[in-house]
């Protein structure tokens, strides 16, 4: 059964105009100009001397440093807006299977869902039926960005899909040769980064 053709849903995607998640900060895309304050002169200066004092403090050479004392992650827990918007968004136009939907065990009537991202790893959404969630905000603790690791040819499907969608993005038209960013239908920042796990820009991290 088609899904996309029984209930035709129009997805509620913000375009990422500004988005923080970009190499080169938070910038309007069409512009090139900040959307945010950003540290300049004396403050930008105190700023980078503080990170590398942490890490000269904290950032150990790799033979230095312990084993991790977890396995990895099991789920990330998002909250959606619609649970068929965010299917539809995440299984048929992104490709991520559905593989569990069930009803949340803390709140009643909420449905918790879960979408294969790979590598044995599980995106995982609730949503709560009843309570008024305000529109999704960057701010601390918040999440600013999902970055999923892709092949070449995964990055150019993904792109593909996109296009077909009519879904906006930043990415690789725009100088960031390796990322793809969107927003999904509640918001959530998602990267498409065409690198392999455990490496950042090039360089292993682990």
């Amino acid at each position: 059964m088609d899904h996309a053709d029984s209930h035709p849903i129009v997805f509620h995607v913000e375009p990422p105009r500004s988005y923080g998640g970009c190499p080169g900060g938070r910038r309007d895309v069409e512009r090139g100009e900040p959307t945010v304050p950003q540290p300049a002169g004396a403050e930008l200066e105190a700023v980078r001397e503080r990170r590398a004092q942490l890490r000269d403090k904290y950032l150990h050479p790799a033979a230095e440093r312990p084993a991790t004392t977890v396995r990895g992650v099991h789920h990330l827990a998002l909250i959606c807006r619609d649970v068929e918007e965010t299917i539809r968004f995440y299984q048929d136009t992104l490709g991520f299977p559905l593989v569990e939907l069930v009803e949340n065990r803390d709140y009643a009537g909420s449905s918790h869902f879960f979408f294969d991202i790979g590598n044995g790893n599980l995106l995982g959404f609730f949503d709560f039926p009843g309570h008024d969630h305000p529109d999704f905000h960057e701010t601390i603790g918040a999440v600013q960005h999902l970055a999923l690791s892709t092949s070449p040819a995964e990055f150019d499907v993904a792109k593909a899909k996109l296009d077909a969608a009519g879904i906006d993005y930043l990415g690789p038209d725009r100088g960031v040769e390796n990322s793809l960013y969107i927003r999904d239908p509640n918001g959530v920042g998602i990267e498409f980064y065409r690198e392999e796990l455990g490496r950042f820009e090039g360089e292993p991290l682990l």
